[in-house]
């Protein structure tokens, strides 16, 4: 009996290389009941569309709320202006001493020339749970924004309340930050 056996080796060497050349293709995958390369980039794609679907959904959704936003917007301004509120920016005031207020709209309550009475007035709306702010304007007068929001819809809301508390005079008038 040999002990080395050249044919022998040489079939079972190139068995062995076969083998492991061939352990990477999709048959030998299919035999192993492994995905093969093209199962995979289905699953790829597919894991593609759904999250770009989810994305479109996502985008939809916003343009949705924008679009409801700004209807109830266009429907606050309306009611506000059926109502006699006065809109206006702070060339009412000759300006702002200050620029760069936080928020677009401002229910102005009242304006005066002696900062005293102005903070009484902006105590008494803070008492009954109303943000107050003291907006100084270029002529000297402070006046007297409640509720500051950049929602106008918001606004409404809160110049309906207002309207009803003694402390809040008839013709407070919204303040508008372009």
């Amino acid at each position: 009996m040999k002990i080395f056996d050249g044919r022998r080796h040489a079939v079972v060497l190139a068995l062995a290389v076969f083998m492991m050349t061939a352990t990477a293709c999709d048959f030998m995958r299919v035999l192993a009941g492994r995905p093969t390369g093209k199962d995979i980039e289905n699953k790829r794609v597919a894991i593609m569309k759904a999250e770009e679907a989810a994305l479109q959904a996502r985008l939809d959704s916003i343009r949705q709320a924008e679009q409801k936003m700004a209807a109830d917007s266009v429907a606050a301004v309306e009611y506000l202006t059926s109502c006699g509120v006065v809109m206006s920016g702070p060339e009412r005031f000759g300006g702002l001493a200050s620029p760069g207020l936080p928020a677009r709209y401002y229910v102005i309550a009242g304006a005066f020339k002696d900062r005293g009475n102005a903070r009484k007035l902006a105590d008494a709306a803070a008492s009954k749970g109303y943000d107050a702010s003291l907006i100084d304007c270029r002529r000297g007068m402070v006046a007297v924004g409640l509720c500051p929001s950049d929602n106008i819809a918001q606004i409404g809301s809160v110049y309906e309340a207002l309207k009803g508390e003694t402390f809040c005079p008839a013709d407070a008038w919204v303040l508008v930050i372009e």
